[in-house]
């Protein structure tokens, strides 16, 4: 039998997750953790490249770790955990800072976006968090990576510093690769369907969070954007309702061809208020664990004991290995 092959995933406790989130990452990693090994991070260490308010940060931390649970990632079958109980990652991201380029990481989107800004609070993590968010992935032995368009920059980092330090020491780390799921990995607004769904803009009826009152949800669908045409057809022609075809296929299984069959000639007053009742459905069970799961905190600290023991142990080995192969001297 072989071994099963390793994935890799970190989210930020910087936000509230959305339903985009859910339905472009968490319900198909929920699908993953039978057939691979998979290592989910909540990446504080790269929270703080912006300041935080601490008490908000541990908040938020222990809120997406009660989401991923909620929404059916098995603490049994997978490894959660705080980036920051693991050492190794600070560790190894020294090692790989001192065989990264300068110019390499000053091309980096997301630095270059926020060094033209001008910004205030370009401080040096800004500059080499995605060395960071490198050696996240290699401590693990990465196969796949579960990453959007935004961060497909910082995994091709990550695999050349793995060659880089592989020609340069010897073969050490794996290469990962990206992970994309097929259908409906991309969310986008209510109000904007022309760009990805993210609670970072102005208007909270553009997005939809896994935790907010049932009601809020469903009145977000009824004032969704739609257009003049009026017919319920998955189309380029129709951002809008493409979108929320995509989201009402994602909760209940049915095929595009059947929804658009079974909406026809029927507009999209009925259409969306079918969809809002699905969505909080949908979302009922995964709310109402996620509120146990708050008021058990005791629970939560085994979890998240447990998953950097799990974590330290793999992460630790690596470690070992490269400080090795760099001529230190061992413990």
């Amino acid at each position: 039998m072989s071994e099963k092959k390793v994935i890799f995933s970190g989210v930020k406790p910087t936000g509230e997750p959305t339903l985009g989130n859910y339905l472009g990452a968490l319900k198909n990693w929920v699908e993953l953790q039978d057939d691979y090994d998979c290592y989910y991070c909540i990446v504080d260490l790269h929270a703080i490249t912006v300041p935080q308010e601490p008490k908000d940060l541990r908040r938020r931390s222990l809120e997406i770790l009660a989401q991923y649970i909620a929404t059916g990632i098995e603490p049994e079958k997978n490894t959660l955990f705080f980036q920051s109980h693991v050492s190794a990652h600070a560790e190894l991201s020294w090692v790989l800072n001192c065989i990264s380029y300068m110019g390499q990481l000053g091309r980096m989107t997301q630095y270059k976006e926020k060094s033209q800004k001008g910004e205030e609070n370009l401080n040096a993590g800004l500059f080499t968090y995605p060395v960071l968010m490198a050696a996240d992935i290699l401590l693990y032995g990465a196969d796949l990576v579960p990453v959007g368009e935004d961060q497909k920059q910082h995994l091709e980092l990550a695999r050349d510093l793995a060659i880089r330090f592989n020609n340069r020491y010897s073969e050490t780390f794996k290469i990962p690769d990206v992970y994309m799921s097929k259908f409906g990995n991309r969310i986008m607004g209510l109000q904007d369907p022309l760009s990805k769904m993210s609670k970072s803009g102005d208007d909270e009826n553009d997005y939809i969070l896994i935790i907010e009152d049932a009601d809020v949800t469903a009145r977000k669908i009824k004032r969704a954007v739609t257009d003049s045409i009026g017919i319920v057809k998955y189309s380029d022609e129709q951002p809008g309702i493409k979108n929320l075809i995509t989201i009402y296929s994602k909760f209940s299984g049915e095929s595009i061809a059947d929804i658009e069959n079974k909406y026809e000639n029927q507009g999209y007053g009925k259409f969306k208020g079918d969809l809002a009742e699905i969505v909080v459905e949908g979302l009922r069970p995964i709310r109402k664990k996620y509120s146990d799961l708050m008021n058990n905190k005791d629970y939560l600290q085994t979890i998240y004991t447990e998953g950097a023991r799990k974590a330290e142990y793999v992460a630790n080995k690596t470690l070992r290995k490269v400080y090795k192969k760099v001529g230190f001297i061992p413990r």
